[in-house]
């Protein structure tokens, strides 16, 4: 199978992929997240950690990881108005994984601009609007969970 695409040639901020890593334990990291989340603007309507499940179902001996499903209602209603079909993503995923005890990687992609490029979601003004408001809120989060990490550095 060929992709029509070559991923390697894209850009990460074209599909608004973010990255923190946050010195301190899984558990501890998971609610700083989600709090993070929660104080610009995003709630947490879904998680679950896929590393328990698999572990507990296949037996697949994998370290934490964690997924936070965080969503706006509001800029997803708006996003839903423009297309049905941006629900096969929602919601937007922010992933906490172990590198190592005590270290942390936060990872997410906007889920607005995927669709954008895979042709999911029109090319007009209302999207770009959704996608600027969403990255807001997006580099809001990363910023202050960058914060926490150069605060640990000192």
């Amino acid at each position: 199978m060929s992709l029509p695409i070559d991923p390697t040639t894209i850009d990460p901020d074209e599909y608004g992929e973010n990255r923190a890593v946050l010195e301190m334990d899984h558990d501890e990291a998971i609610e700083h997240v989600r709090e993070v989340c929660e104080e610009v603007g995003f709630g947490i309507p879904a998680e679950f950690s896929p590393s328990e499940l698999l572990n507990e179902k296949v037996d697949a001996d994998r370290d934490p990881y964690y997924v936070l499903g965080a969503c706006n209602p509001e800029i997803a209603d708006r996003a839903l108005d423009e297309t049905l079909r941006i629900g096969g993503l929602f919601p937007c995923n922010m992933i906490i994984w172990e590198e190592e005890p005590g270290r942390q990687h936060v990872y997410h992609v906007s889920i607005m601009k995927i669709a954008r490029l895979l042709g999911m979601a029109p090319d007009n003004d209302e999207w770009a609007a959704i996608v600027d408001e969403t990255g807001d809120y997006v580099e809001e989060t990363f910023e202050r969970l960058d914060a926490v990490e150069t605060e640990t550095a000192d």
